[in-house]
């Protein structure tokens, strides 16, 4: 969403100008099924609470980048794109705290 404008003018189809006005609600929805589809997973595999920690951290920060990209500001939507590594982190966190609080391995 950042260089929408470049892309329009080299001619090259992305994200942001393929969903066009939809684009906020893309990456939105991509973020929903991201969390659906690592819940699942987690919850597959019998994962505690500070899994689900995690994944609630990482649902706060995808909704504070929403409120960023909302108006399509250029560098707005730079600041969510920069901060978008959190969102791995959190995950990261809740996976990583889950085993050490359970004792169980990775393995």
């Amino acid at each position: 969403m950042v260089d929408r404008e470049d892309d329009l003018k080299i001619g090259i189809k992305t994200s942001a100008i393929t969903f066009g006005r939809f684009d906020v609600a893309a990456v939105m929805l991509c973020y929903a099924m991201t969390l659906g589809i690592i819940g699942w997973v987690g919850w597959t595999l019998h994962l505690g609470s500070a899994f689900y920690a995690g994944l609630a951290v990482a649902a706060a920060i995808m909704s504070v980048h929403c409120s960023w990209i909302r108006g399509r500001e250029r560098m707005a939507c730079f600041k969510a794109f920069l901060h978008n590594n959190w969102v791995g982190a959190a995950i990261f966190a809740g996976i990583a705290a889950n085993f050490l609080v359970s004792g169980r391995s990775f393995g």
